[in-house]
């Protein structure tokens, strides 16, 4: 049996390629300061937190609107409310909110989608070079299986010469 047939598909193997890569790394360090911004702003309009103290701020807006209103229209002189009822100013701010806010997300959301599909495409790769070596560690098996058989054989015939003599 020569050196080539003793050493199966693992040993003739190279694997020199690296396909696992950092991509959140690599990502972060592609960003211009105006995506850093975006997503930071879309993570804090899109908390828990943001959603409880925009709540806490409206309900202070127009409970101090309506009692205001309310003092105005008794005949008392004291301030006039800034928004009355129903409550347009309000409405302005959340709309002027929402109009930049919107976009911020929605390019937060693209670039989310972005590295997703990057991620996806590494997953990929390292699917199939893991598939790769799967196929190599198999074959090289069925070889150590042809080995082993030969050995087997070997053997019997020598115990067999053996009892013989």
């Amino acid at each position: 049996m020569s050196n080539k047939q003793i050493y199966g598909p693992a040993a003739r193997y190279n694997h020199n390629k690296h396909v696992v890569r950092n991509i959140n790394h690599q990502f972060r360090e592609q960003l211009t300061t105006g995506q850093r911004i975006a997503d930071k702003v879309a993570t804090i309009v899109g908390s828990w937190p943001f959603i409880i103290y925009q709540s806490i701020i409206i309900t202070i807006w127009m409970a101090t609107n309506v009692y205001l209103f309310y003092l105005s229209a008794t005949g008392t002189d004291f301030f006039k409310s800034w928004d009355p009822y129903p409550f347009i100013l309000l409405n302005l701010v959340l709309s002027f909110q929402a109009a930049y806010t919107g976009p911020v997300v929605m390019m937060s959301q693209n670039r989310q989608s972005e590295k997703d599909r990057l991620m996806a495409e590494q997953d990929y790769q390292i699917n199939k070079t893991a598939e790769e070596e799967i196929k190599i560690i198999m074959e090289h098996l069925v070889h150590q299986d042809a080995i082993m058989a030969q050995i087997l054989t070997r053997l019997e015939k020598l115990e067999q010469n053996n009892d013989k003599r």
